[in-house]
């Protein structure tokens, strides 16, 4: 054996022009080509429900997702109320248990969700294709006709306390509801994020019911059908399921201005070793002409992994495990944000980088190889993240909510890949203006403030302290 090893580094060394130069060069690699749905098709019933049919993949499933537009945005002041509908929801319906509803999913091989979210509630499942038409029937037993039982009422919110007493001792819920508060107000759905542990067990099953009653309607549904499946059962099992639903109120339209900047806010956690940020800009809505720039510009600035600021405060400096930054959309407005837990003794340091990192994306040309390997990682990563039935229904669900085209989908990917370096910067310069800033500071004031003072970006900002809740 090891005559035989050494046979084979002497033949390497006396052959380096074989090693080194016969082998062609790698090819190119093309650019991702557009992601094409299959022939999709959408109806409305007669009551106002509007219905996606979209034939995906190869494998015998079907995703069931009814979206219903009643969520957060929905609940006034009684917060969490649609979250306390939700999980009452799946306690049971049409006669059934909460055990007959999931026995009734299991025997199709899948497993019924219900989700309450800002925008919407989401009853959905993932079965066999061959039970596609009952588990149409189930989501909408669920939908329509939940027993919503008093029984279980203080169970759900001794389940939803245990998660607001989670969430509230994570730095990063105090970032995020003092941000929403400043950006949008205290009296505002996307302000109130958050119940108090009393008001949460204050709420009664009449308030439920009335919730579900009033917020819940056909003409604030939408359901979409992916994978595959017999469409001829499939819209005779959506009929039979829907038809008699009432149409009930149309989808809440908001008003979200923004309140204007600069500022910061300081939540005070004495002796953290870490301080949690939230850099925030007002961000250009989905589906103008300033939304896929943004989209590019923001994964090179951070919402990539290989990003700047990830490489520069991750992995050159190591102030921070995770740092991120995104864009969020509702249908009436957007907000960039970026977000990081640092150490305590970087603070100063993380932020001198970030702003560092803006102003080099503001003021010099991104290189072209730069440019087209974020706009490939961009283009690329929408492909993966369309590759299973469900998260096609998400995608084509949130395309829907914001009122984006038909054709989105088809136009996300030549657009991505069409945004130049000079629209990047123009992005850059229009997306992050450093003098309107608004900043969210989580951590040690004690230690944080005077680094936050020493930063020349800040010196002059308005500055407030706030408690959260």
């Amino acid at each position: 054996m090891k005559r035989m090893l050494l046979a084979s580094v002497a033949l390497l060394a006396a052959t380096p022009a074989l090693a080194q130069d016969n082998f062609p060069p790698a090819p190119p690699i093309a650019d991702p080509k557009p992601f094409t749905l299959p022939a999709t098709e959408t109806y409305t019933l007669p009551n106002g429900l509007q219905v996606t049919l979209i034939p995906y993949g190869i494998a015998p499933k079907t995703v069931v997702s009814l979206r219903v537009r009643a969520g957060a945005v929905n609940e006034g002041d009684a917060v969490w109320l649609s979250d306390v509908t939700g999980a009452l929801m799946k306690e049971g319906a049409a006669g059934k248990t909460a055990a007959g509803l999931a026995a009734a999913a299991a025997g199709m091989g899948g497993q019924l969700n219900v989700s309450a979210g800002m925008q919407s509630t989401t009853v959905g499942t993932n079965v066999l294709s061959e039970y596609a038409p009952e588990a149409i029937q189930l989501v909408s037993d669920v939908a329509v006709r939940p027993t919503l039982p008093a029984s279980e009422l203080a169970r759900v919110k001794a389940n939803l306390g245990r998660q607001l007493s989670v969430a509230l001792s994570q730095p990063g819920t105090l970032a995020d509801v003092a941000l929403g508060r400043t950006i949008y107000g205290a009296d505002h759905p996307y302000g109130r994020q958050i119940p108090s542990a009393a008001q949460l067990q204050a709420y009664t099953i009449a308030q439920v019911q009335a919730f579900h009653a009033g917020q819940f309607g056909a003409k604030r549904a939408h359901l979409y059908v992916a994978g595959r499946f017999d469409t001829v059962a499939v819209k005779a099992a959506i009929d039979k399921a829907f038809a008699s639903w009432k149409g009930g109120p149309d989808p809440v339209v908001l008003q979200s201005p923004h309140n204007p900047g600069p500022r910061i806010v300081l939540v005070d956690r004495p002796g953290a070793p870490q301080t949690t940020l939230r850099l925030s800009f007002d961000a250009s809505r989905a589906g103008t002409e300033g939304d896929i720039p943004q989209r590019v510009t923001n994964a090179l600035l951070g919402g990539a992994f290989s990003s700047r600021i990830t490489r520069n405060i991750r992995e050159d400096k190591g102030y921070t495990y995770s740092p991120d930054s995104d864009v969020e959309f509702t249908p009436e407005q957007a907000l960039w944000t970026f977000q990081a837990d640092v150490t305590t003794e970087h603070t100063g340091d993380s932020l001198k980088e970030v702003f560092k990192e803006i102003r080099r994306m503001q003021t010099e040309p991104v290189a072209p190889d730069e440019a087209k390997g974020i706009r490939t990682y961009l283009a690329g990563l929408f492909a993966i993240q369309n590759s299973t039935s469900g998260s096609v229904i998400g995608t084509l669900a949130t395309r829907d909510i914001l009122g984006l085209p038909g054709d989105w989908t088809e136009r996300y990917v030549p657009a991505v890949l069409a945004v130049t370096p000079e629209q990047m910067r123009a992005s850059a310069n229009s997306g992050y203006p450093l003098g309107k800033l608004t900043l969210v500071v989580v951590g040690d004031l004690k230690t944080v403030v005077p680094q936050l003072k020493a930063q020349p970006e800040l010196a002059n900002v308005p500055t407030t302290t706030v408690t959260v809740p």
